[in-house]
């Protein structure tokens, strides 16, 4: 499969994501949040029955589905990464992970970004890989982590109780602009073939807790009993700071 780069300037789009799968259930997704617009529609993509992928810090959004497309024809996940960077000049700004079905998971990171985008890091667990860059610091991955791990729910409640942490802990250091979460379930679809379960907030002042708060409004069997999840939504940090960068 070729994978061809677009010739126009590429945008940076930095972020913090999680992606994760359930493979007892077959269900598989992301959530990411960034002050890049539209961030739930460019960053993660996910295929019921394949798995889950997330381009992100000078992305390309075009790999998003021949990424799914290799993992569908049984390549494993670092074998997909190899294929898209193989020939990319700017493979070292990259941050890229990927997960399949089974919770085989890659992760490659941004090792020539700029200062502006720093902290970059990743952390991979059981059937999750958490990554990010232009974060305020390491909390902001360690917490993700920590959060998805001791959750008690469904896939996307967990998905969103480790975005949420991710957001309180500092986040983006730039601020809060959008945020979203995508999820797939195998055999499931939602109205027109889309997703199974998604949601998006974009130009927001507060994005992921304006995503976390109309997540408590909705009915949808996606969810499960976590209580982050249910009405009256209760604000998890509100007395956290502005984010600002990482001191050296």
């Amino acid at each position: 499969m070729a994978l061809i780069l677009d010739e126009q300037p590429q945008e940076i789009t930095a972020t913090f994501s999680i992606i994760a799968v359930d493979p007892e259930a077959g269900i598989c997704g992301a959530a990411v949040a960034s002050k890049y617009p539209a961030v739930g529609k460019v960053v993660p993509y996910v295929r019921p029955g394949v798995g889950v992928f997330c381009t992100q810090h000078y992305h390309v959004p075009k790999w998003g589905e021949p990424a799914l497309d290799l993992l569908a024809e049984g390549r494993k996940p670092e074998n997909v990464l190899t294929e898209l960077l193989k020939d990319d000049p700017d493979a070292e700004l990259r941050q890229l992970a990927i997960m399949d079905m089974q919770g085989r998971a890659a992760v490659h990171n941004p090792t020539a970004a700029p200062e502006s985008s720093r902290y970059w890091a990743a952390m991979t667990g059981r059937y999750y890989c958490c990554q990010g860059n232009t974060l305020t610091g390491r909390k902001v991955v360690v917490a993700m982590a920590a959060a998805y791990e001791e959750t008690q729910g469904s896939l996307a409640d967990r998905l969103m109780a480790a975005l949420i942490a991710a957001d309180c802990a500092g986040g983006d250091h730039r601020g809060r602009l959008a945020a979203g979460i995508r999820v797939a379930k195998t055999g499931a679809a939602g109205p027109d073939g889309a997703d199974w379960f998604s949601l998006h907030v974009d130009k927001s002042d507060d994005a992921v807790i304006e995503l976390a708060e109309e997540y408590a409004k909705l009915n949808h069997e996606a969810k499960g009993e976590w209580r982050g999840g249910k009405p009256p939504f209760q604000h998890p940090c509100a007395d956290r700071p502005m984010p600002k960068p990482p001191q050296d």
